[in-house]
């Protein structure tokens, strides 16, 4: 399994994650001394997601990959990571390689209203730079003909793992900002390596 994004806060708890549950895992990154995990099971592949024939290469010979690329600022539209994300559906189709997870966030637009008038009106207007950019990127997944699973994330903390969790594709939460630990996104992304309940499917996750 290939995971983008793995040098991040959420990658590292992906290939954490992914070598607990006996994966073999090869991580994608830019900075390779930013992952400092260490492991007979993890490959690391220096690149950068902008690269298209380096995003290539490292597809090749994996049967999925995870993407867990992250803006570094909400305030700025990322057209890096947009295009990384065409690159990775490309390389994938070319590679015969069809699993694709995406994390995403809840506040793109699509079913939004469901989530209470302050997620809905209020969220967009501070985070509307993060919304377009997932917007633009779950697209060019959708629009592949790749096994995709589309995971929506409430708020992100660096709280522990709970394991309970609650994932579905028109949950909603009684409280104003819905979170979910890093933790928590971790064990149920890679879980869908093998759960074949949310394919072609966009599931949030919240406590």
């Amino acid at each position: 399994m290939l995971i983008f994004g793995a040098s991040g806060d959420t990658g590292r708890l992906l290939v954490s994650s992914g070598l607990q549950q006996k994966h073999g895992i090869t991580a994608f990154v830019r900075h390779p001394e930013k992952l400092n995990i260490h492991h007979e099971n993890l490959s690391v592949v220096k690149g950068d997601v902008s690269d298209y024939e380096s995003v290539e290469s490292a597809i090749e010979g994996h049967d999925g990959a995870i993407s867990a690329l992250g803006a570094s600022t909400p305030f700025k539209r990322n057209p890096t990571l947009v295009k990384g994300i065409d690159n990775i559906v490309t390389a994938m189709h070319r590679q015969k390689v069809s699993r694709f997870i995406y994390q995403s966030f809840f506040g793109v637009s699509e079913d939004r209203s469901e989530l209470g008038f302050v997620l809905d009106k209020i969220m967009p207007l501070v985070m509307t730079n993060v919304i377009k950019d997932h917007e633009a990127k779950e697209l060019s997944i959708v629009n592949s003909d790749l096994q995709w699973t589309i995971v929506r994330c409430s708020m992100l903390t660096h709280g522990p793992s709970t394991g309970k969790y609650r994932d579905g594709e028109h949950i909603t939460s009684p409280f104003l900002f819905p979170i979910i630990s890093r933790e928590d996104v971790a064990d149920f992304l890679i879980k869908q390596l093998t759960d074949f309940r949310y394919n072609y499917k966009k599931p949030r996750l919240m406590y």
